[in-house]
């Protein structure tokens, strides 16, 4: 299956191989995106350029709504974009909002934090750890037994660009993380989300980041072996990791319309997120370096979740994915093809099956 971790003395040496070659891949793979760039100077300048100057002014937290009433869940909500998020939430007057993060020093320090910003926020830490199924159970357990309703629920966490690791399940690391971690925590809510649609003036949402990124993924194969997504880099496995997160919430829109469920793009943002692929990669350390410029301050990439959020319903296509701020895409081809989320709901939730959930 392709969750499993291999274990024969072969698996080993190809997994030395891969790693032997990680920086010519990785190498191969800025070409790719390079080439994709030149090919669609359009998509290029709207992703990466246009961002930070005039759409940017589409959308403040100003213009947040009074959010009275709702619970708010945010993964990954103690650091970026993410406590970026729930510190302008939390101002709106939410009932609840859940930080689930891994480290609870960390998260109770940010809340701490936000808190004497908004002092009548209602925050709590939730446990999570995205790498094992056993704690998104418990978290999703220990959030429905605490809230009857939850009406955002932000897939905030992520890794980027890390070596070649494995969850707890046995899952690529990058992939288990982003996608495979946060649909089996929507599995385990999705009771207490459909309960919420049914209540008075309901407004349900999941909001998914995800990335541009997603274009390093060239072909579909990877999606659905592990084997074949550990043979491409670093950047190639984050690719499939992003596009999972587009695909997801493309089906999710189509099994729960009552659930508006869309994918976000925050834009090239100066966050922790790339101080480990700078470590670890070269041509992101010169990229960043020469590029830094075009990079968003954390307040401004997070307004794209923010709007994703609490903009007026009418004015999002469920399903879609959109770029900074409220820009919606086509994405790579892969990205728009909807008989591929299908089937790679299917084999998602096959995989989480297989393990006992």
């Amino acid at each position: 299956m392709a969750g499993q971790v291999p274990h024969s003395s072969n698996a080993l040496s190809d997994q030395q191989a891969t790693t032997t070659w990680q920086p010519f891949l990785e190498l191969l793979e800025f070409r790719y995106l390079i080439f994709d760039s030149i090919l669609t100077p359009s998509e290029a300048f709207s992703s990466y350029i246009l961002p930070f100057t005039t759409t940017m002014v589409n959308f403040a937290v100003s213009d947040i709504p009074d959010l009275k009433d709702k619970v708010i869940l945010v993964t990954g909500g103690n650091t970026g974009l993410g406590y970026e998020a729930i510190k302008a939430l939390s101002a709106h007057g939410p009932a609840h909002i859940y930080m689930a993060s891994r480290t609870e020093s960390k998260a109770t320090a940010a809340i701490a934090d936000i808190q004497k910003i908004n002092p009548s926020a209602q925050i709590s830490y939730l446990p999570l750890d995205l790498t094992s199924f056993a704690s998104i159970k418990a978290a999703a357990e220990r959030f429905n037994s605490e809230s009857h309703r939850l009406d955002i629920l932000m897939l905030n966490a992520g890794i980027m660009a890390v070596p070649i690791s494995h969850t707890k399940e046995g899952f690529e690391i990058q992939l288990g993380t982003n996608h495979l971690g946060h649909f089996l925590l929507t599995k385990l809510l999705l009771p207490t989300l459909q309960a919420t649609t049914k209540l008075p003036n309901a407004d349900v949402r999941m909001v998914c980041l995800t990335s541009d990124g997603h274009r390093f993924a060239r072909t579909r194969d990877p999606l659905f072996s592990q084997t074949k997504l550990e043979q491409c880099g670093a950047w190639g496995r984050y690719g499939y990791s992003k596009l999972a997160n587009i695909l997801f919430a493309k089906e999710l829109a189509k099994r729960y319309p009552d659930i508006l469920s869309l994918s976000v793009h925050p834009g090239i943002v100066n966050t922790d997120l790339y101080q480990s692929t700078q470590k670890n990669n070269i041509f992101m350390k010169i990229g960043l370096m020469v590029g830094g410029w075009v990079r968003a301050t954390v307040e401004q990439g997070a307004l794209g979740q923010l709007w994703a959020s609490v903009a007026p319903r009418e004015k999002i296509v469920n399903g879609a994915f959109y770029t900074p701020v409220g820009s919606k895409s086509s994405g790579s081809w892969l990205a728009g093809d909807g008989k591929l989320a299908e089937e790679f709901w299917g084999w998602t939730e096959k995989e989480v099956e297989s393990k006992g959930y």
